[in-house]
């Protein structure tokens, strides 16, 4: 993808339970002049989900189209939907002069590093893996088994995150918030 304006594309990944959307959502508090990507889907949408707000919501064929097309940066299947995101919505945002956040998992996340070298990816990352567990019993919302299913995710995840160009550390959530505005603000001074 040839890099048309001196706006970038910023990937946020973290695990589960490590509260990258809560960051995310404090940094967009203070910074509206950023715009989250939208992914496109081809599971339905949920009850309150608008087309092209939430999620650009596609038939699986249209999609699978576009995937031999190679227009997604990056694309994944998870519980039977597709999840992907188009190279020319994510071009045109930056040729309208917007930063653009795009909030996926690793895997995803690498293959936009290497269809997109100038993209900067950020990991949220928690405190320590002890930490992280605290959270997840903390939450009540999942078994032993979904808890240590998800412990062994995040394994891979940070191994994974080691091919990141910046690590946040979410220990406090003004500290993370404000630490991910240092790593953008530098990376806005280099454009």
């Amino acid at each position: 993808m040839e890099k048309k304006s001196n706006k970038k594309l910023y990937v946020i990944s973290g695990s589960s339970g490590v509260g990258k959307g809560t960051v995310l959502k404090g940094f967009m508090a203070k910074h509206p002049d950023f715009m989250l990507s939208i992914s496109c889907t081809t599971r339905k949408p949920r009850e309150g989900e608008i087309d092209g707000v939430n999620y650009f919501f596609v038939n699986k064929e249209d999609f699978m189209k576009s995937v031999e097309e190679d227009k997604f940066l990056e694309w994944a299947e998870f519980a039977g939907n597709c999840y992907g995101t188009k190279k020319k919505f994510i071009q045109q945002c930056l040729n309208d002069g917007m930063n653009v956040i795009l909030e996926i998992e690793t895997n995803g996340a690498l293959q936009v590093k290497k269809k997109m070298p100038e993209a900067v990816l950020i990991f949220i990352a928690p405190p320590s893996l002890e930490a992280l567990e605290q959270r997840l019993r903390g939450r009540h919302t999942e078994d032993e088994e979904t808890i240590q299913r998800r412990l062994h995710e995040v394994k891979k995840e940070l191994e994974c995150a080691k091919k990141y160009d910046y690590r946040v550390i979410n220990d406090d959530l003004e500290n993370a918030i404000s630490e991910l505005e240092k790593i953008i603000a530098g990376e806005q001074e280099k454009c």
